[in-house]
């Protein structure tokens, strides 16, 4: 009933020996025969004008203006866009603060004074001044930059669009909303 070659394990073994020695006398030969190099100067070189037809690096300048976009600003769009906001701020009149302020009245209002907050950051506390619409534009854009040191982890909205559309919104969370300019 065993009749099995006991020499399966030997031609096994050999089998794979055998399989190494190829693939290693393989590599051996491809060395030998391509020498890969690397090129001493790039093959295609770009030649770019300074000056007359060259383009300067874009330096960002900040947000584009949001005046001219207010007046037909899209409110409901700016609705859907407080749900990035909603984890941290409360939009109800006389709402709870959360992690940050809540923002009923914060368009024209005092920055770093939302009623019952206490957890402003020093660079906003030094800010001063009200929340304008283009101090809002600056600081949905990117936050970081407008105040140095902010609590604020939002990263910002690029689309000037989208951000018109949320401060056009936040203006009307208010009993008594700051006119268009």
């Amino acid at each position: 009933m065993h009749d099995e070659d006991p020499l399966m394990i030997n031609k096994v073994a050999a089998a794979v020996l055998t399989a190494g020695l190829i693939a290693m006398t393989a590599g051996f030969i491809s060395s030998f025969v391509y020498h890969p190099s690397t090129p001493v100067e790039n093959a295609f070189v770009i030649e770019v004008q300074e000056g007359a037809g060259g383009a300067a690096p874009v330096e960002e300048t900040g947000p584009e203006p949001i005046v001219p976009l207010l007046a037909s600003a899209d409110i409901a769009k700016g609705e859907k866009l407080t749900k990035k906001c909603a984890s941290c701020h409360k939009f109800e009149k006389g709402g709870a603060n959360g992690v940050g302020p809540g923002l009923y009245g914060v368009v024209g209002n005092a920055k770093a004074s939302h009623d019952g907050y206490t957890k402003y950051s020093d660079g906003m506390k030094e800010k001063g001044g009200e929340w304008t619409y283009e101090d809002l534009n600056h600081f949905l854009y990117k936050p970081k930059d407008f105040i140095s040191g902010t609590a604020m982890s939002f990263n910002g909205l690029k689309k000037t669009q989208d951000r018109a559309d949320l401060i056009a919104y936040l203006r009307t969370l208010s009993d008594n909303p700051v006119p268009l300019p």
